[in-house]
């Protein structure tokens, strides 16, 4: 059966997560009620990554298995087709050897967050950002971030419902830039790492939050990694704002467009 990668852009409000659930809705079972409209049967797809409920995607990377060898640009807009009127898109399909897994062939995750600092209520942005009233001081955050860089026990930054065996994870990247966005002055948090816990990035802008309003002092955040005790995290933040902005390959079957 070939198999196929996908690229996948959502918006997360409608959902449940990713993951298809028996009772709400999914954009894995969105995507696999498509399939099932192009081959008739049961599918079942997998993602690099499962994003909470509300939680969106720029570029989640899925595989599937398929009877036909599609021509993949025509794959991608029969499933766009049929994923009408749901807020999912495959930006791009491609042909895959039959041991590449979008999971287990992921050497690294990316994540975008953006909070937007603003009185009144956002109205175009509405759903995709976080939004505070108050100002944040961008260069206390930073210093506080760099805590979190290298390999930790995340243990106080994950769910206490989080499956992962192993708290213990390496953090590559985490910046934040100020940008001036359509709707008013924007913190864009960019995280990268080989995986993920359970609520780690929401943990992390949410105890940020607190060191940029003043709350919480930059070595504050070293000493709630250090305490490895879930209580010693600050807020866990709303979802609204994260996007899973991209899945690294060794064989990207993606590769940047010119």
């Amino acid at each position: 059966m070939p198999r196929f990668a996908l690229l996948v852009e959502y918006h997360g409000a409608p959902f449940a997560g990713w993951q298809r659930q028996a009772d709400q809705p999914s954009v894995q079972g969105a995507i696999e009620a498509a399939l099932a409209k192009l081959e008739p049967g049961e599918h079942t797809i997998a993602a690099a990554g499962r994003t909470d409920a509300g939680v969106h995607a720029l570029a989640q990377v899925a595989h599937c298995d398929l009877s036909k060898d599609w021509d993949p640009f025509r794959l991608s807009e029969a499933l766009n087709y049929h994923l009408k009127p749901a807020p999912v898109a495959i930006t791009r399909a491609a042909r895959v050897e039959d041991d590449w897994h979008a999971r287990f062939s992921a050497h690294e995750r990316r994540y975008t967050f953006r909070l937007l600092m603003r009185r009144a209520p956002a109205t175009h942005d509405a759903g995709l950002v976080w939004q505070v009233s108050h100002q944040l001081d961008a260069a206390a955050m930073r210093e506080a971030a760099q805590h979190l860089i290298g390999l930790h026990d995340f243990t106080t930054f994950r769910s206490s419902i989080c499956q992962a065996a192993s708290p213990v994870k390496t953090l590559d990247e985490l910046t934040i830039t100020e940008v001036d966005g359509w709707s008013g002055p924007e913190l864009r948090f960019f995280l990268r790492a080989r995986s993920f816990l359970h609520n780690q990035v929401r943990s992390f802008v949410g105890t940020l939050e607190r060191v940029g309003a003043g709350a919480w002092a930059p070595e504050r955040v070293r000493d709630a990694l250090e305490a490895a005790d879930r209580s010693a995290c600050g807020p866990v933040c709303p979802p609204q704002g994260l996007y899973l902005a991209g899945v690294g390959y060794q064989d990207d079957p993606f590769p940047a467009q010119k």
